[in-house]
């Protein structure tokens, strides 16, 4: 199913003439209304009438967290107050936190994309479906919620906790489709395995997943916990929030809004646009938004992009799975290490769990990674509690790292529900260091 063809399948010449009119336009509106951006293109030597093409983006400034977070709270504003519908803030740990507001034009911009991303999923009128992201200031909850409503299914929104309460929902709903985090459908799952309740006594066939890096593992581990389909969910509230790309039916890489999200890659270090298929970070222009609109803005999220025609039918430029983050990727011994490659190797093994945390501390000034990982319920029951298999499934699991990662790490193997579950974004990442 497709929910806007015109859009979703035009030709790629239609598109690229579609995206430079309304890039011209875009420039020009936050030129008149943002003095920030005014004067950065004033000191490039820009002016609107140099864009008239999509390929002149590159003639534009990058935007980072740091120039929101150095405008806080409304100073990338486009849209008078008097214009804006509401407000949301990104999560953050340091500073200032990212301050978006939204018009009413930009609120249905929105529900379109999310409508495109649910149709692709296969959801339709005729679904229940309940959003289990946080409502709030977190764009995942009313994002989502949104999109239901304006594709015409049921909309339950449960949020985040009470989970024993959200099993008995689905249960008795019939909800037949999902949007949480990967983390949050596994903690579903063994809610729903403590309580008795299979998946042969829900109807999940649907369930949408983000806001959080998760792999292939972890994807088969959803859905045959669950008995649905998993299908990947991106978006960021700096550009709108859950809907700048969603994955088909074929399940191949994620189709990006790009009449509304123009996407770029580039190397992180000499900020030069890279082709299609390279790894590099991922940089979008709003082209549409109206309350905040953003020239290539840098997400820091790594991955690649394709234009290669999808069997779907749509034809809109794809986005492979993020691989992880230009900016705060783990830096152990001078070795690049992404929490996915860790996540991979510990999927790959039968004896171990989804549940795993890294502990990253400073020893006699040398980095140590400690990797702590769960048993699954049935490998612990059968001999794992004592400590013989302890000690060699942490060797197993550590050669196995070290294969991948190319340092060693200390794996400490846990009893199963040992280490903290989360509702939200799972916390996996404790670094110690003192790093200036």
């Amino acid at each position: 199913m497709i929910w806007n063809h015109t859009k979703e399948c035009m030709s790629r010449e239609q598109m690229r003439d579609l995206q430079g009119r309304r890039l011209h336009k875009i420039v020009e509106y936050v030129y008149h209304n943002v003095p920030f951006y005014r004067n950065k293109l004033q000191q490039a030597g820009i002016t609107p009438d140099d864009i008239e093409t999509i390929d002149d983006i590159v003639r534009l400034p990058f935007t980072t967290k740091q120039d929101l977070r150095d405008n806080y709270p409304f100073g990338l504003q486009a849209a008078p107050m008097s214009e804006i519908i509401r407000i949301h803030a990104s999560s953050g740990t340091t500073g200032n936190p990212t301050i978006v507001g939204y018009t009413r034009k930009d609120v249905g911009v929105w529900s379109e994309c999310m409508a495109r991303c649910l149709t692709a999923y296969g959801i339709s009128r005729d679904d229940i479906f309940s959003v289990a992201y946080g409502y709030g200031l977190f764009t995942g909850g009313l994002g989502v919620h949104y999109g239901v409503e304006n594709l015409g299914a049921a909309v339950v929104p449960a949020s985040t906790g009470n989970t024993e309460k959200h099993v008995r929902l689905l249960r008795d709903l019939g909800v037949t489709g999902i949007a949480c985090t990967p983390s949050y459908a596994l903690h579903l799952a063994e809610t729903m395995e403590r309580m008795g309740v299979s998946r042969n006594d829900i109807r999940l066939r649907v369930g949408a997943f983000g806001a959080e890096p998760w792999t292939e593992n972890m994807r088969r581990e959803i859905e045959d916990k669950l008995g649905l389909k998993a299908y990947n969910l991106y978006g960021l509230s700096e550009i709108m929030g859950p809907c700048v790309s969603y994955e088909c039916s074929e399940q191949d890489d994620s189709h990006i809004c790009e009449d509304h999200y123009f996407p770029e890659i580039v190397d992180p270090e000499t900020l030069e646009r890279r082709p299609n298929g390279d790894v590099g970070e991922l940089v979008f222009t709003t082209l549409t938004k109206t309350g905040m609109p953003l020239l290539r803005y840098r997400t820091r999220d790594l991955c690649t992009l394709r234009d290669d025609p999808c069997p779907c039918g749509r034809t809109a430029v794809r986005m492979g799975r993020i691989l992880g983050r230009s900016d705060d990727m783990l830096i152990i011994r001078g070795i690049n290490v992404f929490p996915s490659q860790i996540e991979s190797v510990i999927l790959s093994m039968p004896e171990c769990a989804p549940h795993y945390r890294l502990i990253i501390d400073r020893v006699d000034n040398l980095d140590r990674l400690t990797v702590q990982v769960e048993v699954r319920q049935e490998f612990w029951a059968n001999g794992f509690d004592t400590l013989t298999p302890i000690t060699d499934l942490e060797k197993t699991v550590a050669a196995r790292l070290r294969s991948v990662l190319s340092i060693n790490a200390v794996v400490q193997i846990k009893a199963p529900g040992t280490l903290e579950r989360f509702e939200g974004k799972a916390k996996i990442i404790q670094d110690n260091r003192k790093l200036d």
